[in-house]
């Protein structure tokens, strides 16, 4: 399979990259760090204003993975300079993440000018060696857009508390409004990124990779909240419900939009666009398997007694997160969206006022079996209608 339009048409690459550098998966290993302290955060902040300070972090640290993803994919790899770039980007983002349970306190003049930093220099160091005219005008345009948003991440240090977290949220909002319109910049227009070829083998092992580190983390957290209790009976089936959970969310999204990724952007007549919006759908269920990482470490610390609101929250709302995401994923690759996600999604909201009374670990029971129907209306979908979950001629596009 190759790409449209060519492989070797690919801007400011000598050679289109088909498979992952393995500076890139080195880049990964930092992100799995990175979710763990979110992960550690969000257990001590259990409240709306901990949910949604997480998010914003995580939206942060989800730019830096996903422009770079799309840098790597732009250009080779396997170049001196793009690796010297990743692995600039992959110091600053240990940094960031070392900075994550502390970065609206203490913390937070790290996390903002080590961010900044990474964001306008990665892209300078483009202007100055990234390939032809054009492809250095479309990393001009993108150093404007981090430039706009390096005034609300600076402001931000010098704040506290509830107006830092406002002001990031504007920077953040900046980041992503100039990737979704496609950072217009003044004399220079829009950089006319989603009209240029991508290299989908490239693209989707990206996301395939972090989505895996993502369930890698849930695992391993589960293991190390397991480990100084022992065997003790009703741990040890919280770990059980909370690895088989984990399995039936891997199974969810392979089967088959996970496979079929490839083909579908390969196919679209907007393949760019395609891959964008896939980005997103894999940035939501990412953080999905994240908060349902901390249901896990919940429902292992306490698998019996009460169920506080904020733990019934987490422990149903993960799942459902994945499954918005992955609804979002069968849009981008069959242009249609399976029953099961949204029936899925309605069980668990249906579920949280339902299950209040019951233990933590019955909660997680009851989230696996929705997740358990929804693995099999997969299974019977697929072999009773296999052609209606195949990607449609020209597949998605704009429009």
């Amino acid at each position: 399979m190759t790409t449209r339009g060519a492989a070797a048409e690919l801007p400011g690459s000598r050679q289109p990259p088909h498979r992952a550098g393995f500076v890139e998966l080195l880049f990964d290993v930092v992100l799995v760090f990175a979710l763990t302290r979110l992960s550690d955060r969000l257990v001590e902040q259990l409240n709306w204003r901990g949910f949604y300070s997480a998010l914003v972090l995580t939206l942060a640290l989800w730019w830096l993975w996903y422009r770079m993803a799309w840098t790597a994919n732009r250009y080779d790899p396997t170049r001196p300079m793009i690796q010297v770039m990743i692995i600039v980007t992959m110091l600053g983002a240990l940094l960031m993440a070392a900075a994550l349970p502390e970065a609206l306190e203490e913390r937070g003049t790290v996390f903002a000018v080590v961010f900044v930093a990474v964001e306008v220099l990665r892209h300078l160091w483009l202007v100055l060696f990234g390939g032809d005219g054009h492809a250095r005008l479309v990393s001009v345009r993108i150093v404007f857009w981090a430039c706009l948003s390096a005034v609300p991440w600076i402001a931000g240090v010098f704040a506290h508390d509830g107006p830092r977290l406002v002001w990031w949220s504007v920077a953040v909002l900046i980041d992503y409004a100039g990737g979704l319109l496609d950072f217009p910049t003044p004399w220079l227009g829009r950089a006319g990124l989603r009209g240029q070829p991508i290299a989908e083998e490239h693209l989707t092992e990206r996301y395939r990779q972090v989505l895996i580190i993502a369930f890698g983390e849930s695992i391993l957290t589960s293991g190390i909240q397991f480990s100084p209790y022992g065997f003790e009976r009703e741990r040890t089936a919280a770990l059980v419900v909370a690895f088989v959970i984990t399995v039936l969310l891997w199974q969810i999204y392979y089967y088959r939009a996970g496979e079929l990724l490839p083909l579908a952007i390969a196919s679209s007549r907007a393949p760019a666009y395609v891959g964008d919006l896939a980005s997103y759908a894999h940035l939501i269920m990412v953080i999905g398997v994240a908060v349902t990482g901390v249901g896990d470490k919940l429902i292992i610390s306490q698998p019996v007694g009460e169920t506080q609101r904020p733990w019934t929250v987490v422990i149903l709302g993960g799942p459902a997160l994945f499954l918005v995401g992955r609804a979002m994923l069968d849009y981008a690759a069959f242009s249609r969206i399976s029953w099961s996600r949204p029936i899925g999604i309605a069980l668990l909201a249906a579920l949280a006022p339902l299950t209040v009374a019951l233990p933590p670990l019955f909660v997680a029971v009851a989230a696996a079996l929705v997740l358990a129907g929804v693995v099999t209306s997969n299974a019977i979908t697929w072999r009773l209608y296999p052609r209606e979950m195949a990607p449609p001629p020209g597949g998605s596009g704009e429009g």
